[in-house]
């Protein structure tokens, strides 16, 4: 927990910066006291609420209602618009420096400013206004985003799938992020559209809840609500470890919901047995590539296995020991894409949504059904319906 405390104090240091120079620009304005009464209240409001999550980093669901246009706002004052602001600035200044030469003779040309706002006073203005007024503005957007998700119906052909499993269903339910942005209706929305599939599998690859392990009973309630006619699995995410990893893993299988990590469970399907193989949560190449050699030793002999992966870079390892099928989350889609290949997600990823094949694998990567970020860009909140077909 000691680096999301670092992580809040970070954003209060870079709050009071930016505070400091936004309010340096607003002296000599006209109305100055009351611009300048205005924007403390809004860092105020920023900084309080950083130091807040320094103390309590995250709402538990109960109370996430209350917190919710609060806490909107300032994950994307503090994740998206402050750091912009900050790049842009930095990319401003560096423009009059390397065209210094050029800028001071056009301010030697400019005339001398009559009474009124002058152009740089403007300038200045509008730059301490808009940050704000941006992240203000999307709170809106971000909130009637919440609690809507689709149902995103895929058939995957599978070259070497056993005739006995011709068209099996598969849920796959992501990153539901049990907490601060799921509203208290969505978490029975989920489970009733889930049961709606009527699948033989329902395979949740990571994320139930979002940071809090008091999120975890409401959010296992939920998990064993989903009906699957074959069984029901999870693997766990990084937020699901957050808190406390082990004692995550420890409540959920108390609880009787089906989690594997590093390890494998076989199913018999339609007189075939599927085996379920589930990676812990790993963050890089190098150690998802060595858990899927200690993974491996799992692999039961006849079984068409699935790989349940939170990161979707497992696709390469699969890929090389001939695993047919991997389902991965985490990456939200890419949250704010500005098309379907340009945003966060090839920024961060090589597989960010949707279908992916190397070889003779596949891998489906899912948008996830809840938030950690309350603001998504073309890449839609979603379950998905997974339908297997021989390739």
């Amino acid at each position: 927990m000691v680096w999301i405390h670092a992580f809040f104090g970070l954003f209060v240091v870079l709050d009071v910066g930016w505070w400091y120079w936004a309010e340096r620009r607003l002296r000599g304005l006209k109305w100055a006291r009351l611009w300048r009464v205005l924007l403390a209240v809004f860092m105020v409001v920023q900084c309080a609420g950083a130091l807040l999550r320094m103390g309590e980093p995250s709402p538990t669901r109960s109370n996430a209602a209350m917190f919710m246009p609060l806490s909107a706002m300032q994950y994307l004052w503090h994740l998206l618009v402050l750091p912009t602001t900050f790049l842009l600035t930095m990319l401003v200044r560096l423009g009059k420096w390397s065209a210094r030469d050029v800028w001071k003779k056009r301010e030697a040309k400019r005339p001398e400013p009559t009474a009124g706002l002058s152009r740089r006073q403007f300038l200045g203005a509008a730059a301490v206004a808009v940050p704000p007024l941006l992240a203000s503005g999307l709170v809106p957007a971000a909130l009637a985003q919440a609690g809507h998700f689709r149902i995103r119906s895929v058939r995957l052909a599978i070259p070497d799938l056993p005739p006995n499993l011709e068209g099996l269903r598969i849920a796959q339910v992501s990153d539901i992020h049990v907490g601060r942005f799921l509203p208290a209706r969505m978490l029975g929305a989920i489970v009733e559209a889930t049961n709606q599939l009527r699948a033989d599998l329902v395979l949740l690859t990571g994320d139930l809840i979002d940071f809090s392990l008091a999120d975890l009973p409401a959010a296992l309630d939920a998990v064993k609500k989903m009906d699957a006619a074959h069984g029901l699995a999870m693997c766990v995410g990084n937020h699901d470890v957050i808190q406390n990893g082990m004692e995550f893993m420890r409540r959920v299988r108390a609880s009787g919901v089906p989690l594997l990590s590093g390890q494998a469970a076989t199913l018999r399907i339609r007189n075939e047995e599927v085996q379920l193989l589930a990676l812990p949560w790993l963050r890089n190449d190098q150690s998802i590539n060595e858990g899927m050699v200690q993974l491996l030793r799992r692999r039961r002999e006849g079984a068409f296995p699935i790989l349940m992966s939170h990161h979707p870079h497992a696709l390469d390892p699969a890929a090389a020991a001939g695993l047919p099928l991997v389902l991965s989350g985490h990456t939200h889609g890419g949250q704010m894409m500005l098309s379907d290949n340009i945003g966060f997600g090839p920024l961060f990823y090589r597989y960010w949504s949707g279908l992916y094949r190397k070889g003779n694998s596949a891998l489906f990567v899912s948008n996830g059904v809840g938030n950690w970020f309350p603001l998504r860009i073309n890449a839609p909140a979603e379950i998905v319906d997974l339908t297997l077909t021989r390739g």
